[in-house]
């Protein structure tokens, strides 16, 4: 007989230290219940008798013998072949394997027999081979009766062992016969026996005395009969009897997986093509004079049913749902939703949800339909909501499920759009007019007041849900959802639960609003001005203090999103009316930087001239070619001195025409006045090299001041009386003094002053580039001059 078992040889360490030869035999491991665990036996290859049975420890590290060299003694070299390819030789070349015959003392050899092939996969199809071909397992449940009938529960406990390595095999033909109408029982008999629990289970005794197969509807197929009987038991050994598989074993279990599923399919098909079953299963579930428990139990069929479906692939799952819309789901659903019975309407919501999964628009197009014929009370949309709003679970799981059937009904994603109709058009127009009351009915009965009227832990979690249904609406519809906002001042009401007791259903309103300030749509900022909805929200934060929290973040969050975005119309309205109550909120710099954005947009409106000058050089930032710099120059130039005294730069328009007189005579003016203030500090120079004292003078710098500096310094230097002419009380010749003119100019100036006519703070680079070329520019002009 060939033994597909491990072969090794056994050595014994006796007191001397030394190893004695106990001889050569087969290793295997099992479940030893003298030991209480799994053990590795080894036997005798001789004779079989036992040479080592040693419990397996699982904090022991196991090593394989690691052979090294060759026995000089050995007069025949060969090489040294890996163990795991002279396995694979031997396993090829080996005829199939011969099973021990199957008697009672031969269990425990069984067992061993089956547990030593699992890890390798060519003895697993060789033992699988050989207990198809021999007719194995029906024998081993011969002996299962045996050995419960005299008691023999060490004999239980191998059959236990070698069934799960069966199992293990993950074969559909040894699944085939072990699952047939005449053995599945006594393989769940087997089952029970696991010699790691102390008592025996009882699985087939609830199979036969609990658990109940009803027909609600006779099935006059025997064949289909029985592959519900069969299926159900499986499924019940999957998930009940065999012990949760390991990593290593997960795998070999997919066959069982499948086999299940084939069934479900099975079923589903031939329960489909059965008119006759179908049309008394709906006739029965919408007629008035059938009794509740039986609606109950045809409901649970029909969700069952359903639930089998899922195992269908995509085009058999078509035709199943097609089978039941033609049959009439819909319309028995509205009628089951209807009932008092709240174990009914729950079975069928779950049933609902499989349609709305599977195909929402055919759930759309039959509500549309219905609403030409029925009022809104009864619509079947209607009848989802007023169950979503009446869940009296505590926990609200209902309600969570049906919120979420609703927003895959009204999300424009899945939406059709056909050449002639537009499904999100037709079907939006019919939610906000015939069922969107009926969403907000609660939200807007709990509002009459500053505070919610009904403030409890239910109702509050209610609320949240359709206050988040809501703002998925606001951004994925679009007039729709603005319109009705608008026209029943929704917002306003929905900040009335920003007084709330319950910080998730104030942090729910408070997302609302901020999903509609995220639009930046002026529709809703004038309708946000006008009824003064940012007062709760103020409110709200004032009344959190101190706290550093998530509606703390949430509402500077939102004022943040205004200043950066720039939203003018809001920005107003809350410096206006909110400043006050903000302008002591100085650990951010959110609502400083909304008055500063504030007073910018003031300061433009009552100066359109700083406003022209700003967009002028925004508009020629970039472009620093040469005609640009004249431009700009001449700007800057032709700026009058008693304007500049008075503080204001007159900027000329930027599409007046110039001439090269125009161009050239400020320019000409500058140079003479530029070469008279260099002749007048070289003599100042002379003079103190030769008096040798120091004495304060004036210079113009090129490096750090700008345009409007040097034309400042440069012409008040030469007015007569002005504060930079030599012997003026405030000349620069006094230490320590600072000319007014320069002082003046420094408002309206880019770099060095407190305002800038242009206020690039992201452009910090390009203005030192600016600058370079600036501070070329006179020279290079002189240069043209003197050329010319």
């Amino acid at each position: 007989m060939t033994d597909t078992r491990r072969r090794v040889k056994v050595y014994t360490l006796n007191e001397d230290r030394q190893w004695d030869d106990r001889g050569t035999g087969h290793v295997s491991s099992c479940y030893v219940e003298r030991l209480k665990g799994m053990s590795l036996l080894v036997r005798a290859e001789s004779d079989g008798s036992l040479l080592l049975e040693s419990k397996i420890n699982p904090n022991t590290a196991y090593q394989k013998q690691q052979v090294q060299g060759k026995d000089p003694s050995v007069d025949i070299t060969q090489d040294l072949v890996d163990e795991s390819e002279e396995e694979r030789f031997d396993d090829m070349s080996s005829p199939g394997l011969e099973l021990p015959s199957c008697e009672l003392s031969r269990l425990e050899e069984i067992a061993e027999l089956v547990a030593s092939s699992l890890p390798s996969p060519l003895r697993r199809e060789k033992l699988a081979l050989a207990l198809e071909n021999e007719g194995y397992i029906k024998k081993l449940l011969e002996i299962f009766h045996v050995c419960e009938d005299l008691e023999n529960i060490e004999g239980l406990h191998h059959l236990y062992e070698i069934i799960k390595g069966i199992f293990l095999l993950n074969r559909t033909a040894l699944f085939e016969v072990m699952f047939s109408e005449e053995c599945i029982m006594d393989v769940i008999g087997c089952l029970e026996y696991d010699p790691s629990l102390s008592q025996s289970r009882k699985h087939r005794e609830f199979l036969t005395k609990t658990a109940k197969f009803k027909e609600v509807i006779p099935i006059s197929d025997p064949e289909l009969k029985q592959k519900i009987h069969q299926t159900y038991r499986v499924q019940y050994i999957q998930d009940m009897v065999l012990p949760t598989p390991s990593v290593f074993e997960e795998n070999m279990l997919s066959t069982l997986h499948s086999f299940i599923f084939f069934n479900k399919v099975e079923i589903v098909g031939m329960l489909q093509e059965d008119e006759k079953f179908l049309t008394d299963l709906f006739a029965q579930l919408t007629d008035e004079a059938t009794d509740e428990e039986k609606r109950q139990e045809l409901v649970n069929f029909l969700k069952e049913f359903c639930a089998f479906s899922q195992t269908l692939q995509p085009q058999n799952r078509d035709a199943f749902f097609k089978t039941l819309s033609n049959m009439g789901i819909l319309p028995a659903l509205e009628v089951i939703l209807g009932m008092d019975d709240a174990q009914v309407r729950s079975a069928a919501t779950d049933i609902f949800s499989y349609l709305v999964e599977y195909n929402p628009s055919m759930v759309r197009e039959f509500v549309m339909q219905e609403a030409q014929q029925n009022d809104d009370d009864i619509l079947l949309i209607n009848l989802i909501i007023e169950h979503m709003i009446c869940d009296t679970d505590p926990e609200l799981g209902g309600a969570v499920l049906l919120m979420g059937l609703l927003r895959t009904l009204v999300d424009p994603e899945n939406m059709l759009a056909t050449a002639n109709k537009t499904e999100k058009t037709e079907f939006l127009g019919f939610f906000y007019k015939h069922c969107m009351h009926v969403l907000t009915a609660p939200l807007l009965a709990n509002t009459t007041e500053d505070k919610p009227s009904k403030d409890d832990f239910q109702t509050a979690q209610l609320l949240a849900l359709i206050l988040e249904l809501l703002t998925f609406c606001v951004e994925h519809h679009t007039y729709h959802i603005k319109n009705y906002i608008i026209n029943k001042d929704i917002l306003r009401r929905v900040l009335v639960l920003m007084a709330s007791k319950h910080a998730f259903l104030a942090l729910c309103a408070l997302r609302f609003k901020r999903k509609i300030i995220g639009l930046k749509d002026e529709f809703y900022n004038r309708y946000i001005m006008k009824s003064f909805l940012f007062e709760p929200v103020v409110k709200a934060f004032l009344n959190n203090g101190s706290r550093y929290n998530l509606m703390n973040s949430a509402i500077i969050e939102m004022f943040e999103f205004i200043r950066v975005e720039d939203i003018k119309s809001l920005t107003a309205h809350v410096i206006e009316n909110y400043w006050k109550a903000l302008e002591d909120v100085d650990y951010v710099q959110t609502f400083k930087g909304l008055k500063l954005r504030f007073e910018q947009q003031r300061e433009r409106q009552d100066n359109p001239k700083l406003d022209s000058m700003r967009s002028i050089l925004r508009n020629h930032r970039y472009r620093r070619d040469a005609r640009t710099l004249e431009d700009e120059e001449e700007m800057w130039f032709n700026t009058d001195e008693d304007d500049m005294e008075d503080g204001e730069a007159v900027v000329p328009p930027s599409d007046k025409p110039k001439n090269d007189e125009d161009i050239m005579d400020p320019i000409s003016k500058f140079m003479e006045r530029k070469k008279l203030k260099e002749s007048e500090e070289k003599e100042v120079l002379l003079k103190t090299n030769l008096s040798g004292r120091q004495s304060p003078s004036f210079k113009l710098s090129f490096s750090s001041g700008t345009k409007s500096n040097l034309t400042s310094q440069s012409s008040a230097s030469n007015l007569p009386g002005s504060p930079g002419s030599p012997g003026s009380p405030g000349s620069p010749g006094s230490p320590g003094s600072v000319s007014k003119s320069t002082s003046q100019m420094a408002a309206i100036t880019t770099k060095g002053g407190l305002v800038g006519l242009v206020d690039y703070p992201d452009d910090d680079e390009e203005d030192d580039e600016d600058e370079d070329k600036e501070e070329t520019l006179p020279l290079s002009k002189k240069a043209k001059l003197e050329s010319s």
